[in-house]
């Protein structure tokens, strides 16, 4: 068996070298490519994905599969060999269910739909996206019929994001989470409001771009493997994890935008430049899933880079950076500011408090799409009736509302929940550390971020996909994902705050 694993090491690691090069001329794209080249990159982009889904989807990687995997259930379950195969075979079952009839059909209209999207939203007119989104939910209904019969349909949606994790599993967490935060923020409002004007004066975008990247640096970002650069919309992108990249975007007019992005991105990246090389150039070499990537853009940028003892030891210096515009702010306004609550109409620009009622109520009416409950029609309706339920607030336009966000033109259903699970999952680990760590205060107000990276590493990073979420999760916490942990976080955060 030993030469058929090192067969199938040999068309993985092939695989995994050709969508990496797809992600390269993606990050160009996204960064420095000339306009004209639009074309031209998409033709490459599509002959390295064809060949790569070819080559992963062979009949031979197929009976690799089939051999070693009665093998590889003989082995240590909690080996490399075991886990290698079983997470090769489940990505392969995965590929090869979908006809690829079906994924031009995808394709196509999402290429229609995400056109109608933007100019539904131009004109702020949901009918105009009707048709179209009719369509690509007819279609999620389809690709569900390509798998086993699950518990519920959305099952199969959310399991190409969180693996293993199931539609109860979310909505029981989110009944529990909901009203609590529902009744934060309502404690949070009828309190007076912070100040954060000096944010939104202003800040020079090199100074910006400059101490953002000596923050990334400080985390732990290891520059002789990655680097920083702007993009319309801030990402991470790692070509193997010895060539991870952020991206970050600026708002001169606004402080937050560059800094807690690039906190964000970065905690994306130490991710990925932590992953075991034992991983290297195979299926397990990125993260457990995406709600578990989230939690390390969220811990580092929320729970480390929105802490009082962060600022206390930064602050100084940030003043230095821009002394006309915070010069004469103490730290604690500033601590304020940059933590300050209020409900707003776009998730994007949402608090730690209010974030994940907007991503419960895009859940539960993708689940109702599924399940066919609601009329699509009924949408805008629908849409503001939650967001004034949850947050107090009516969307005065279908933009500002229902076509806020791009996802369902790009067919991404069962993507929305792991936002917050990510959300969840960040409180829970800090917790953990927090446990054996209780000087953990002291390190940040020292600038000393290496314990915490380092055991990040060992509990999370060198794993990769070797674990499915909830597994890992549990192994780290003795818990699976819980909210209770991030209602304490809000909770005692902003108590402090807003003197509740």
């Amino acid at each position: 068996m030993e030469e058929k694993l090192n067969r199938l090491k040999e068309i993985l690691g092939e695989v995994a070298d050709l969508n990496q090069a797809a992600s390269l001329i993606g990050w160009d794209q996204q960064t420095y490519m000339p306009e004209g080249a639009a074309a031209t990159r998409g033709q490459q982009a599509a002959t390295l994905g064809k060949i790569a889904h070819q080559m992963f989807t062979s009949d031979e990687v197929g009976k690799l599969l089939d051999d070693l995997l009665p093998w590889a259930e003989g082995q240590d379950q909690d080996g490399e060999n075991y886990r290698l195969v079983k997470v090769a075979k489940r990505d392969f079952d995965q590929a090869t269910r979908v006809p690829g009839s079906f994924i031009v059909r995808q394709s196509q209209a999402v290429a229609v739909a995400n056109q109608a999207w933007v100019e539904a939203r131009s004109k702020s007119e949901f009918s105009h996206f009707l048709s179209h989104l009719e369509v690509i939910v007819d279609l999620a209904r389809e690709y569900v019929t390509f798998f086993p019969p699950a518990e519920h349909p959305y099952d199969t949606l959310l399991d190409a994001y969180e693996p293993g994790m199931k539609t109860a599993e979310v909505q029981a967490i989110f009944n529990t989470l909901r009203p609590q935060q529902v009744e934060l923020i309502r404690a949070i409002a009828a309190r007076p409001q912070v100040d954060d004007s000096f944010l939104h004066l202003d800040y020079p975008e090199q100074a910006q771009l400059d101490f953002s990247l000596k923050v990334a640096r400080e985390y732990g970002y290891d520059l002789r493997r990655g680097r920083q650069d702007k993009a319309p919309h801030p990402f991470c992108s790692s070509f193997g994890m010895d060539d991870v990249r952020i991206t970050t975007r600026v708002n001169t007019k606004f402080l937050n935008t560059c800094l807690f992005g690039t906190m964000h991105e970065t905690g994306h990246a130490l991710y990925e430049q932590g992953i075991g090389h034992t991983w290297a150039r195979t299926p397990l070499a990125s993260g457990a899933s995406s709600a578990i990537h989230e939690s390390q853009s969220r811990l580092w940028e929320n729970l480390v880079g929105r802490s009082r003892p962060y600022w206390e030891r930064y602050f100084p210096e940030l003043q230095k950076t821009f002394p006309s515009q915070l010069g004469n702010v103490t730290v604690d306004q500033f601590y304020k500011a940059i933590n300050k609550v209020q409900p707003s109409l776009i998730r994007v620009e949402a608090d730690e408090a209010t974030y994940n009622l907007h991503i419960m109520l895009r859940l539960e009416l993708e689940i109702a799409m599924l399940e066919g409950s609601v009329a699509l029609k009924d949408l805008p309706v629908l849409w503001n009736a939650k967001m004034q339920d949850y947050l107090g607030l009516t969307p005065p336009n279908d933009a500002q509302g229902v076509l806020q966000d791009v996802h369902w033109s790009w067919a991404y259903f069962g993507y929305f929940p792991t936002y917050a699970l990510g959300n969840l999952v960040s409180a829970q680990l800090w917790e953990k550390f927090r446990a054996t760590n209780p000087d953990l205060d002291d390190q940040i107000r020292n600038g000393d971020f290496s314990s915490l990276l380092s055991w990040l590493r060992v509990k999370i990073h060198q794993y990769g996909r070797k674990y499915e979420p909830q597994e890992l999760v549990q192994r780290v916490t003795k818990s699976k994902i819980d909210p209770a942990p991030y209602v304490r976080y809000l909770q005692t955060k902003f108590s402090d705050i807003y003197g509740l």
